[in-house]
């Protein structure tokens, strides 16, 4: 018997030192293994537009200008105040960005927007960062109608494919509105566009309990006093606008990875939305297939266009 509790008291502190053990490692990778097993494998696709002078635009604001950066005060012997910077004389260059709003491209409305009570875009807490995605496809019924809103109906039709929009999650509204934005620029703020209805958006908030909504148009809905968006600012909601690339993502399983500009006190947040896909997905690029470091080099060296934007410029052959 004393052989027995011999052996017993063994085993118990052999997996004492074992669980401390492990409780060691996990302290020690805290999420790096996640990272490593999980998120080096998934897919990620790029819901943003890259914006530049030419994008689509809400009529009242204009467009941006992109420009070489001059020097804003002398430098003796390096550089003179409104000398242009360049690759040749100072080893470096930079742009400089005339911006008619913060409403510009793919973008995050905070409530500030509409409520001068409403939280700016550096109020936005850091919990915004990742969260789960759903998609709600209305493309069919946009192809046969433009002006289709998505409605109460349309979610609960997802719902009863996917389960329940989990709690804190982004919901996108996938219309197909986004191909429109480089074929159609013209066409893209022109109503009939398609939306979401007012009470589409208040099932999500106050019984989804959702973070936000997006959509790929640049305007909530086309109703006169854009009742959607009013309600949004002023019960102290963000939404996302100007989303592309839904048609490449998952109805449901993904994450949306989001990040912003952070002007202080800022109206808006030109953003960058990125969807984490599960590894199996169809599209996308992988970390292992992507690392990100080094970046591959230009084709042609880097020149400005009539725009002000910089690519790589082939000299054609004389």
């Amino acid at each position: 018997m004393k052989n027995l509790w011999r052996i017993l008291s063994v085993l118990v502190v052999l997996v004492l030192i074992i669980g401390f053990a492990l409780h060691e490692d996990e302290e020690e990778s805290g999420l790096w293994e996640f990272y490593e097993n999980t998120l080096t494998k998934a897919k990620y696709v790029d819901l943003t537009f890259a914006f530049n002078p030419t994008i689509p635009v809400w009529p009242g604001f204009g467009q941006a200008k992109f420009m070489p950066t001059k020097a804003g005060a002398d430098i003796p012997g390096y550089v003179k105040k409104g000398d242009v910077y360049t690759y040749k004389q100072h080893g470096f260059i930079a742009t400089s960005y005339f911006l008619p709003t913060d409403q510009y491209g793919t973008q995050l409305d905070p409530p500030a927007h509409w409520d001068e009570y409403g939280a700016t875009i550096s109020d936005l807490p850091p919990t915004y960062a990742v969260r789960p995605l759903v998609v709600i496809n209305i493309a069919d019924k946009v192809a046969s109608n433009p002006g289709y809103h998505c409605s109460v109906e349309d979610i609960k039709n997802w719902e009863a494919k996917h389960g329940k929009i989990p709690e804190g999650s982004v919901v996108m509204i996938r219309s197909d509105w986004h191909k429109k934005w480089t074929t159609d620029p013209d066409r893209y703020n022109q109503k009939p566009f398609p939306g979401i209805t007012l009470d589409a958006i208040k099932f999500l908030h106050n019984e989804r309990k959702i973070l936000f909504h997006g959509h790929e148009p640049l305007d909530t809905d086309t109703t006169a006093t854009l009742e959607g968006e009013y309600w949004l600012m002023h019960n102290h909601f963000c939404q996302a606008e100007g989303v592309t690339n839904l048609d490449k993502v998952p109805e449901a399983g993904a994450l949306v990875a989001i990040g912003f500009a952070k002007p202080e006190g800022g109206t808006g947040g030109y953003a960058r939305y990125v969807a984490i896909c599960p590894p199996d997905w169809k599209y996308g690029v992988s970390v292992e297939e992507m690392p990100g470091a080094p970046l591959p080099k230009q084709p042609a060296p880097l020149r400005r266009d009539e725009n002000g934007v910089l690519k790589p410029f082939v000299e054609k052959q004389k």
